[in-house]
Protein backbone atom coordinates (compact mmCIF):
# COMPACT_ATOMS: atom_id res chain seq x y z
CA UNK A 1 0.00 0.00 0.00
CA UNK A 2 1.55 3.77 -0.93
CA UNK A 3 -0.63 6.73 0.55
CA UNK A 4 0.35 9.75 -1.59
CA UNK A 5 -0.86 13.30 -0.40
CA UNK A 6 -1.28 17.04 -2.02
CA UNK A 7 -2.16 19.99 0.44
CA UNK A 8 -4.91 22.37 -1.89
CA UNK A 9 -6.50 25.40 -1.79
CA UNK A 10 -7.24 28.11 0.50
CA UNK A 11 -8.29 25.49 3.60
CA UNK A 12 -5.12 23.64 3.12
CA UNK A 13 -7.00 20.44 2.87
CA UNK A 14 -5.02 17.27 2.46
CA UNK A 15 -6.24 15.26 -0.29
CA UNK A 16 -5.35 11.35 -0.56
CA UNK A 17 -4.22 8.89 -3.13
CA UNK A 18 -4.50 5.54 -2.04
CA UNK A 19 -2.56 3.06 -4.05
CA UNK A 20 -2.22 -1.12 -4.65
CA UNK A 21 0.87 -0.87 -6.29
CA UNK A 22 0.78 -4.67 -6.93
CA UNK A 23 -2.42 -4.29 -8.83
CA UNK A 24 -1.81 -0.80 -10.25
CA UNK A 25 -5.05 0.39 -8.62
CA UNK A 26 -5.57 3.59 -6.41
CA UNK A 27 -8.35 5.64 -5.03
CA UNK A 28 -8.47 9.58 -4.62
CA UNK A 29 -10.55 10.42 -1.09
CA UNK A 30 -11.15 14.08 -0.47
CA UNK A 31 -10.53 15.88 -3.98
CA UNK A 32 -11.03 19.69 -2.51
CA UNK A 33 -9.45 21.74 -4.87
CA UNK A 34 -6.28 22.59 -7.36
CA UNK A 35 -7.13 19.37 -9.32
CA UNK A 36 -4.17 20.01 -11.65
CA UNK A 37 -2.44 19.23 -8.97
CA UNK A 38 -4.42 15.58 -7.92
CA UNK A 39 -3.70 14.55 -11.80
CA UNK A 40 -0.46 14.99 -11.81
CA UNK A 41 -0.24 12.97 -7.97
CA UNK A 42 -2.31 10.33 -9.88
CA UNK A 43 -0.49 10.33 -12.82
CA UNK A 44 2.98 10.18 -11.00
CA UNK A 45 1.50 7.09 -9.41
CA UNK A 46 1.07 5.05 -12.39
CA UNK A 47 -2.36 3.18 -11.29
CA UNK A 48 -5.22 3.05 -12.75
CA UNK A 49 -7.87 4.81 -10.48
CA UNK A 50 -11.06 3.52 -9.70
CA UNK A 51 -13.16 5.43 -7.13
CA UNK A 52 -13.31 8.80 -5.49
CA UNK A 53 -14.26 8.38 -1.59
CA UNK A 54 -15.48 10.99 0.50
CA UNK A 55 -14.92 11.19 4.08
CA UNK A 56 -17.82 14.01 4.18
CA UNK A 57 -19.31 16.88 1.58
CA UNK A 58 -17.91 20.39 3.23
CA UNK A 59 -16.97 22.20 0.12
CA UNK A 60 -13.23 22.20 0.63
CA UNK A 61 -13.20 18.35 0.78
CA UNK A 62 -15.37 17.71 -2.95
CA UNK A 63 -13.70 21.14 -4.91
CA UNK A 64 -12.18 19.56 -7.97
CA UNK A 65 -14.31 16.16 -7.84
CA UNK A 66 -15.53 17.27 -11.59
CA UNK A 67 -12.36 18.65 -13.09
CA UNK A 68 -10.87 15.24 -11.93
CA UNK A 69 -13.43 13.05 -13.49
CA UNK A 70 -13.19 14.78 -16.75
CA UNK A 71 -9.85 12.87 -16.92
CA UNK A 72 -10.79 9.97 -14.83
CA UNK A 73 -14.14 8.85 -14.97
CA UNK A 74 -15.26 7.05 -11.91
CA UNK A 75 -17.71 6.85 -9.59
CA UNK A 76 -17.94 8.88 -6.46
CA UNK A 77 -18.86 7.45 -3.19
CA UNK A 78 -20.98 9.65 -0.34
CA UNK A 79 -22.89 8.94 2.85
CA UNK A 80 -26.22 9.59 2.08
CA UNK A 81 -27.05 12.01 5.55
CA UNK A 82 -23.94 14.99 3.83
CA UNK A 83 -26.21 15.21 0.41
CA UNK A 84 -27.59 18.34 1.66
CA UNK A 85 -24.05 19.62 2.14
CA UNK A 86 -22.70 18.14 -0.78
CA UNK A 87 -25.71 19.82 -2.97
CA UNK A 88 -24.98 23.17 -1.40
CA UNK A 89 -21.37 22.98 -1.97
CA UNK A 90 -21.36 26.04 -4.54
CA UNK A 91 -23.58 28.24 -2.60
CA UNK A 92 -21.69 27.88 0.36
CA UNK A 93 -18.60 28.79 -1.70
CA UNK A 94 -19.83 31.90 -2.96
CA UNK A 95 -20.63 33.34 0.44
CA UNK A 96 -16.55 33.04 0.74
CA UNK A 97 -15.91 34.96 -2.58
CA UNK A 98 -14.40 31.78 -4.14
CA UNK A 99 -14.70 29.93 -7.26
CA UNK A 100 -16.04 26.39 -7.08
CA UNK A 101 -17.09 23.63 -9.81
CA UNK A 102 -20.18 21.97 -8.39
CA UNK A 103 -19.87 18.34 -8.51
CA UNK A 104 -22.29 16.40 -10.23
CA UNK A 105 -24.54 14.06 -7.85
CA UNK A 106 -22.79 10.77 -6.20
CA UNK A 107 -22.71 7.72 -7.56
CA UNK A 108 -22.88 5.19 -4.37
CA UNK A 109 -23.84 5.35 -0.71
CA UNK A 110 -21.56 4.83 2.04
CA UNK A 111 -22.82 3.18 4.69
CA UNK A 112 -20.79 2.18 8.52
CA UNK A 113 -19.59 -1.42 8.26
CA UNK A 114 -19.25 -1.29 4.33
CA UNK A 115 -15.82 -2.96 3.23
CA UNK A 116 -14.55 -0.74 0.03
CA UNK A 117 -11.16 -2.68 -2.25
CA UNK A 118 -8.87 -1.21 -4.23
CA UNK A 119 -6.56 -3.73 -5.82
CA UNK A 120 -6.11 -6.22 -2.56
CA UNK A 121 -6.70 -3.81 0.01
CA UNK A 122 -9.54 -3.88 1.81
CA UNK A 123 -11.02 -0.64 3.97
CA UNK A 124 -14.24 -0.71 6.48
CA UNK A 125 -16.18 2.23 6.64
CA UNK A 126 -16.97 3.71 10.03
CA UNK A 127 -19.47 6.52 10.39
CA UNK A 128 -18.33 9.11 12.55
CA UNK A 129 -21.19 11.62 12.62
CA UNK A 130 -20.40 15.05 14.19
CA UNK A 131 -18.19 17.71 12.09
CA UNK A 132 -20.70 16.70 9.24
CA UNK A 133 -23.90 14.13 9.43
CA UNK A 134 -22.68 11.94 7.19
CA UNK A 135 -18.92 12.28 7.92
CA UNK A 136 -17.19 8.67 8.04
CA UNK A 137 -13.64 7.11 8.22
CA UNK A 138 -11.73 4.55 6.31
CA UNK A 139 -9.82 1.97 8.45
CA UNK A 140 -7.59 -0.74 6.85
CA UNK A 141 -3.90 -1.88 7.26
CA UNK A 142 -2.98 0.05 10.00
CA UNK A 143 -4.33 3.40 8.89
CA UNK A 144 -7.08 5.60 9.65
CA UNK A 145 -8.20 7.94 6.44
CA UNK A 146 -10.44 10.17 9.08
CA UNK A 147 -11.60 13.91 6.97
CA UNK A 148 -12.43 16.34 9.63
CA UNK A 149 -13.02 13.91 13.10
CA UNK A 150 -9.36 13.84 14.65
CA UNK A 151 -6.63 15.79 14.25
CA UNK A 152 -2.82 16.30 15.55
CA UNK A 153 -4.21 17.91 18.81
CA UNK A 154 -7.17 18.66 17.90
CA UNK A 155 -10.60 17.63 16.34
CA UNK A 156 -13.26 18.94 13.81
CA UNK A 157 -15.65 21.57 14.95
CA UNK A 158 -18.86 21.25 15.82
CA UNK A 159 -20.34 25.03 15.00
CA UNK A 160 -21.39 24.54 11.13
CA UNK A 161 -24.21 24.33 10.08
CA UNK A 162 -25.28 20.63 10.13
CA UNK A 163 -22.97 19.71 13.01
CA UNK A 164 -23.50 17.83 16.10
CA UNK A 165 -21.28 18.04 19.30
CA UNK A 166 -22.85 15.03 21.16
CA UNK A 167 -22.24 13.22 18.23
CA UNK A 168 -18.80 13.97 17.87
CA UNK A 169 -18.38 13.06 20.80
CA UNK A 170 -19.43 9.34 20.46
CA UNK A 171 -17.36 9.32 17.21
CA UNK A 172 -14.48 10.48 19.16
CA UNK A 173 -15.13 8.00 21.42
CA UNK A 174 -15.53 5.56 18.93
CA UNK A 175 -12.30 6.48 17.01
CA UNK A 176 -10.71 5.79 20.31
CA UNK A 177 -10.82 2.34 19.93
CA UNK A 178 -8.88 1.53 17.35
CA UNK A 179 -5.38 0.33 17.89
CA UNK A 180 -2.98 2.78 19.30
CA UNK A 181 -0.75 2.08 16.60
CA UNK A 182 -3.14 3.25 14.18
CA UNK A 183 -1.95 5.86 11.88
CA UNK A 184 -4.47 8.79 11.09
CA UNK A 185 -4.40 10.55 8.21
CA UNK A 186 -6.55 14.07 8.46
CA UNK A 187 -8.02 15.96 6.69
CA UNK A 188 -5.83 19.13 7.79
CA UNK A 189 -1.99 18.95 9.44
CA UNK A 190 0.34 16.34 9.72
CA UNK A 191 -0.42 12.55 10.22
CA UNK A 192 -1.21 11.36 13.89
CA UNK A 193 -1.36 8.09 15.84
CA UNK A 194 -4.80 6.74 17.91
CA UNK A 195 -2.06 6.98 20.42
CA UNK A 196 -0.61 10.20 20.59
CA UNK A 197 -4.24 11.54 20.41
CA UNK A 198 -5.05 9.53 23.75
CA UNK A 199 -1.51 10.39 25.32
CA UNK A 200 -1.79 14.42 23.94
CA UNK A 201 -5.16 15.17 22.60
CA UNK A 202 -7.62 16.88 25.29
CA UNK A 203 -10.74 15.91 23.01
CA UNK A 204 -9.18 12.39 23.82
CA UNK A 205 -7.94 12.16 26.94
CA UNK A 206 -10.47 13.92 29.07
CA UNK A 207 -8.92 17.30 29.85
CA UNK A 208 -10.44 19.31 27.52
CA UNK A 209 -13.90 21.02 27.99
CA UNK A 210 -16.68 18.82 26.05
CA UNK A 211 -17.34 19.69 22.43
CA UNK A 212 -21.27 19.36 22.79
CA UNK A 213 -23.08 22.56 21.93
Amino acid sequence: MRIASETVGPFQENAYLVADDAARRAVLIDPGDEPARLLDMIARAGAELDAIWLTHAHLDHVGAINAVRRVHPVPVYLHPLDRPLYDRAAEVAAMYGLPFDQPDPPDRELADGDTLSVGALRFRVMHVPGHAPGHVLFHGHGVALGGDLLFRGSVGRTDLPFSDGNAMEASLARVSTLPEETQVYPGHGPPTTIGAELAENPFLNGTAMPVRR
